[in-house]
């Protein structure tokens, strides 16, 4: 230990040394940043943003999953695409990373040093300054936030992460109840869509954020629960650094994304013909287990988009290392499609924020209004071009090395001192 000059006060390696010990050390640097984890995030916010736009439409009958209903053959098909590709999947890949994350943060930590007690503060405050993050989000832009519910999620993550890797296993277990439960109700015809829909459909802006935070105050407890499963498995895919070590896990990956994702196609599949109108919606109990199956099975296919984003990532880099020239030390690097993918998911709390004003400038009745003009398909357009306009942007945020804003902010709300260390 030495002594920080001119201050009289301890520091360890990573920084000044409080009551409990070294405080926890600052945010990751690029250099530490694995791959596969950004890489998928990245590709994901594709997804979220699939799974976002169509909710902005307004004006029409919906049904399940608050999918309108459609009556042209494009519309259908690309509804039929978003619900059996998309909706539910997504988020379970995205409250996996969480998860995943957790122990990264947690490991680097202890390896720096840093003190049991200044490792939790720093995660109680990030979860809390989530929790913060979704409230503005969701009075400001979008309802159907769901960094409330990480946030929520993450702090009873924390009493897990002593946990051993077959208790985590277990804790899943008992958390497909909430899953089975909440999801059954994905499954029933919803009408005009509810308060979610409601609050995105109003005229009066004003109105339009009293809405928003009744229904965010009220979904993310529920919200919550439901992504609590994928964050546990994150917890222990995390501890054998399957995605920062994806080339020693091929195997495993490997079965993951193919049980997965077949697992998600074939437990999708009752609920996406209800949504497009080839299956009739016969009964309120049969809609309620297609529900539940739909979601259920979301988790798997979110495990397995991660596990195909793991090989893809182990297969990138091998083929940098055989390129690289005999001697060489370091690996060629990574093209300029998957660098600027990578460099969303480096940033995809500030994209995932700026994919919804986006959508409220386009969509919203006090804004662009297009909610009551687009179909399913013209609206799946939108939001891939969006996703690729903000992975473009992130693409150049990475070359010249500036993060996001919204992780910034983050970032100096989670690690900022405590006063007695200042």
């Amino acid at each position: 230990m030495r002594m920080r000059a001119g201050s009289g006060r301890p520091v360890g390696a990573d920084g000044p040394v409080g009551a409990d010990g070294p405080v926890a050390r600052g945010p990751v640097t690029r250099q530490e940043r694995a791959l596969a984890p950004d890489l998928a995030r990245g590709a994901m916010l594709a997804f979220i943003a699939l799974a976002n736009a169509p909710l902005f439409l307004y004006d029409r009958p919906r049904g399940p999953r608050l999918h309108v209903i459609d009556t042209g053959l494009v519309d259908r098909i690309a509804s039929f695409a978003v619900v059996t590709f998309v909706d539910g999947r997504a988020y379970p890949m995205f409250a996996a990373l969480f998860g995943y994350g957790m122990v990264q943060l947690y490991r680097r930590q202890r390896a720096s040093g840093s003190a049991e007690p200044a490792i939790r503060r720093v995660l109680i405050r990030r979860n809390l300054w989530l929790l913060v993050f979704g409230f503005v989000h969701a009075a400001l832009l979008f309802p159907g936030d769901i960094l409330g519910g990480y946030g929520l999620a993450g702090l009873f993550m924390l009493a897990l992460l002593p946990v051993s890797g077959r208790g985590l296993l277990i804790w899943a277990v008992l958390f497909t109840v909430p899953v089975v439960v909440l999801g059954s109700t994905y499954g029933l015809a919803t009408g005009d869509g509810g308060a979610l829909v409601g609050a995105l459909s109003t005229p009066d802006p004003w109105a339009a954020v009293t809405l928003r935070l009744a229904d965010w105050l009220a979904a993310t407890p529920f919200t919550a629960l439901v992504v609590i499963l994928p964050m546990v498995l994150g917890l222990w895919a995390g501890r054998r650094r399957i995605l920062e070590e994806p080339e020693r896990h091929r195997i495993l990956l490997r079965h993951t994304a193919v049980a997965g994702l077949s697992l998600a196609l074939a437990g999708g599949l009752p609920l996406d013909l209800v949504v497009v109108g080839v299956l009739p919606s016969s009964s309120v109990t049969v809609n309620l287990v297609y529900g539940a199956l739909h979601t259920l099975t979301g988790v798997a296919g979110g495990l397995g988009y991660a596990a195909l984003v793991g090989l893809l990532a182990a297969r990138l880099q091998s083929r940098w290392a055989r390129q690289a020239l005999p001697g060489q030390r370091r690996e060629v690097a990574p093209g300029r499609i998957t660098t600027a993918v990578a460099a969303c998911g480096e940033r995809s709390l500030s994209c995932y924020l700026a994919q919804s004003v986006v959508f409220v400038l386009l969509f919203t009745p006090y804004a662009g209004g297009l909610g009551a003009h687009l179909g399913s398909a013209a609206t799946a357009g939108v939001a891939l071009l969006t996703w690729l306009a903000i992975v473009a942007g992130a693409g150049v945020l990475g070359r010249v090395g500036r993060r996001g804003p919204a992780e910034v902010l983050l970032r100096s709300l989670t690690y900022r001192a405590p006063r007695g260390n200042r």
